[in-house]
């Protein structure tokens, strides 16, 4: 289980994410939702720029995702051992990003959403900014470890 149970987690996530794909997930149904609040935050605001505040939390949420993902998938990639290597990061790394390509390619079939090159850099960055700062996380517990 000690092996399993870190996938599980992995697999459910995912499934969350893929849910997140669907066309109910598609920027012209979370528009009803979204913009009414941008607009009571920026009453002044212009459509482009609801618009454009709308496009930046879509594109939070895959930073938020992928890097939930990232960290996912490096814990089970290690299981059960501890630590940090390069090997598990590159590992983790490597699956986010296909995770994230077989996303899009998924998007070109849902009639309101399409792929994107972008969203697949995005999404990929995200999990190597969150590798980086588990290596930073893990070096300095080791440190403090080795040195408490």
């Amino acid at each position: 289980m000690k092996r399993l149970g870190p996938w599980l987690l992995v697999v459910l996530w995912a499934a969350v994410m893929f849910n997140f794909s669907r066309d109910s997930f598609s920027k012209e149904h979370t528009a009803p939702f979204i913009d009414p609040i941008l607009r009571w935050f920026f009453p002044q605001a212009s459509a482009d720029t609801i618009d454009t505040l709308h496009e930046f939390i879509r594109k939070c949420a895959h930073v938020f995702e992928y890097s939930v993902l990232s960290v996912l998938l490096f814990r089970a990639v290690r299981a059960p051992a501890k630590g940090w290597t390069v090997r598990w990061a590159g590992m983790a790394l490597l699956l986010a990003a296909l995770f994230a390509a077989s996303d899009e390619f998924h998007q070109t079939f849902v009639p309101s959403r399409g792929a994107s090159i972008w969203d697949v850099l995005l999404d990929t960055s995200a999990a190597a900014a969150v590798q980086l700062i588990l290596w930073l996380w893990l070096r300095r517990s080791a440190t403090s470890q080795s040195n408490g």
